[in-house]
């Protein structure tokens, strides 16, 4: 019997037994009634979406990132050619809701080498005279992802680059590791769990607190009430994920599934959270501040009413959009619980524009916010400053395979998988993370120029428009600010000028 017959044979055997496998089971009704066969039917499945994005999708019609979007962030990251050619392929008459930004007649110019560096328009900690209040270097940071639903290499690779780029790295939820500590300036998040920071019972411990802050680069804190991904629900980090490691820093047991409580044991409602955080802020010297998505809007009336009543604040807000983002979510929470970015930061700003408290607080935005003419409708709306999730992701990587709930990230970003975390170098990574915050602080640059001003947060509203049909409408009238909504003081207006 030759070698090629023998080898025939034994695929013929192994078919068979998988055709015999297929047959025998009674799970999947395809493969019991046509085996083999049946397998092309999972497998295209599988591969549906990694095929659509690069042979079937046009380029502004995938979600949550489109395939023109991700190409500028790939080219940002690599400090390759970002320029699109011949003309815009978006349909701008036919697209309810696009943005327009009109610009001056008679725009800035910025010199050629200028450095793109780029300031918050606020000063954090300013208002309540905390003791260490800072002014932000870069009105563009990364926002809240957790070492253990990231991969050491992905949080080593924004920390290095937060750090290149002059910007904060939020920790998430999940506490400060060793990936953390880079030489990248931190924005440690405190969430319902005290990771890093609770006793045996998962609840606040001060002194634990007061031991880690002294122990990392953090410049601020920020409370957790809820996030965009899955607003209303406490994180999850199954047992697979909870390596000696993560426990260690988590201050959890090894082995066993990681569940957040829906809500804080440390506080319940808006008085007892504001002495939380003075207590937070009197013991570092920290400016503290929270994130939420925006649901039911009593929670913002009555601390907005409070700030006025008090003058205690957080010193800042952080207003995350509905829209999902890095956390692995149930889809009905995904889909439908939050409001969207541009439905809710309105709400709460007007909220406290009207009780005369907008100025008392640094309002930072995200959800979908890291592209130039985005984020400049959020500064017009009264966000001082931006933080990107999901698109420094794609910067270090992140192809968009949307399997960030399984373990099994292709590119090493969100998995504990050796091998895959393998493949991410955080030298190389670090880079383009960096070039991606300057790209993007870059083009809100020109757009400021373009519109006659020296920095994003003075581009007013009444710049944007909203079309509607054949026509447009002012985003002022369309979000219901009344003149003068959503500008910075005169004292931070003039101090960014100064900068400029």
């Amino acid at each position: 019997m030759t070698l090629t017959t023998m080898t025939l044979l034994g695929v013929a055997l192994f078919l068979g037994v998988v055709a015999f496998v297929d047959r025998a089971q009674r799970t999947h009704t395809i493969k019991r009634n046509f085996p083999l066969v049946g397998r092309f039917r999972y497998w295209f499945e599988a591969l549906g979406g990694p095929l659509r994005q690069y042979i079937v999708t046009g380029n502004d019609e995938e979600r949550p990132f489109s395939r023109d979007q991700r190409r500028w962030i790939y080219a940002s990251a690599k400090k390759e050619n970002n320029y699109f050619g011949f003309g815009s392929d978006n349909d701008f008459e036919g697209t309810p809701g696009y943005l327009i930004i009109r610009q001056s007649t008679f725009p800035l110019s910025a010199p050629h080498d200028a450095q793109y560096t780029c300031p918050g328009a606020k000063v954090l900690g300013g208002f309540r005279g905390r003791k260490h209040a800072f002014r932000p270097t870069s009105v563009v940071n990364t926002s809240a992802m957790s070492y253990g639903s990231l991969s050491a290499t992905a949080v080593e690779a924004i920390n290095r680059g937060v750090k290149l780029a002059g910007a904060l790295q939020n920790t998430g939820e999940g506490g400060i590791s060793d990936h953390h500590r880079h030489g990248g300036d931190l924005v440690w998040q405190i969430g319902t769990g005290y990771f890093g920071c609770r006793d045996a019972q998962g609840r606040f411990d001060l002194e634990r607190f007061r031991e880690t802050v002294a122990s990392a680069p953090v410049r601020a804190i920020e409370l957790k009430l809820s996030q965009g991904a899955k607003p209303g629900l406490g994180g999850v980090l199954p047992a697979a994920k909870v390596t000696p490691e993560i426990a260690r820093i988590r201050l959890i047991p090894q082995g066993k599934d990681c569940i957040s409580p829906a809500a804080h044991s440390a506080f319940h409602d808006v008085d007892s959270m504001l002495d939380f955080i003075e207590k937070l802020a009197d013991t570092t010297g920290l400016p503290v501040g929270i994130k939420s998505a925006v649901g039911e809007l009593d929670f913002w009336r009555t601390l907005a009413k409070r700030i006025a009543s008090t003058g205690r604040a957080p010193d800042f807000v952080t207003i995350d959009g509905g829209e999902g983002g890095t956390g692995a979510a149930p889809l009905v929470f995904s889909d439908h619980v939050s409001l969207p970015f541009k439905l809710g930061f309105p709400e709460v700003y007007r909220t406290f524009a009207e009780a005369g408290v907008a100025e008392n607080v640094v309002f930072i935005g995200s959800g979908k916010l890291g592209f130039p003419q985005h984020a400049m409708l959020a500064m017009g709306l009264g966000c001082d400053m931006i933080n990107v999730a999901r698109e420094a992701l794609l910067s270090i990587g992140c192809i968009q395979a949307q399997l960030c709930h399984t373990g099994h990230c292709p590119t090493g970003v969100a998995t504990q998988s050796r091998w895959l975390m393998a493949g991410l170098d955080p030298t190389e990574k670090s880079a383009r993370l960096a070039n991606y915050l300057m790209a993007l602080r870059k083009d809100m640059l020109a757009l400021a120029n373009a519109c006659g001003e020296a920095h994003p947060g003075l581009v007013p509203l009444d710049r944007f428009d909203i079309v509607d049909g054949l026509h447009t409408r002012s985003a002022r009238e369309v979000f219901g600010y009344a003149p003068g909504w959503g500008a910075v003081s005169a004292a931070d207006q003039e101090t960014l000028r100064r900068h400029a």
